[in-house]
């Protein structure tokens, strides 16, 4: 009986990883920040105390279980209220998601001639 009860503890405790890392991770997309803006849920005060217990996925044995790091940036930018605000124009997430895709347009490029080099 106790054998069962742990693994059901266990069971839900990796459900609940997979869930919060696949949440943090979707923060990475602008237009994902937006929709949420749009929607009010930055203005939620639950959401937002959340979205700050979210903020161990930085420390390095969680963070290496990110695909996309580009989300710990959003996550720690959605800590101030004035990019909450921000985020809910979809010009303004246009534009980060403009900004992203020259990023990696460029590091792709660097990154390639770094390794023709070696």
């Amino acid at each position: 009986m106790a054998s069962a009860a742990m693994n059901s503890s266990e069971d839900q405790e990796k459900v609940r990883f997979q869930i919060e890392l696949e949440f943090v991770q979707c923060l990475a997309n602008p237009n994902y920040l937006n929709f949420l803006a749009q929607r009010g849920f930055f203005k939620k005060k639950a959401f937002c105390n959340y979205l700050n217990y979210l903020q161990y996925w930085s420390k390095p044995e969680y963070a290496k279980f990110i695909k996309y790091p580009m989300c710990l940036y959003f996550l720690e930018l959605l800590q101030y209220e004035h990019f909450r605000r921000e985020i809910a124009n979809g010009q303004c997430a246009k534009f980060i998601e403009d900004q992203q895709l020259l990023h990696w347009q460029h590091y792709t490029r660097k990154r390639a001639r770094y390794m023709t080099t070696l």
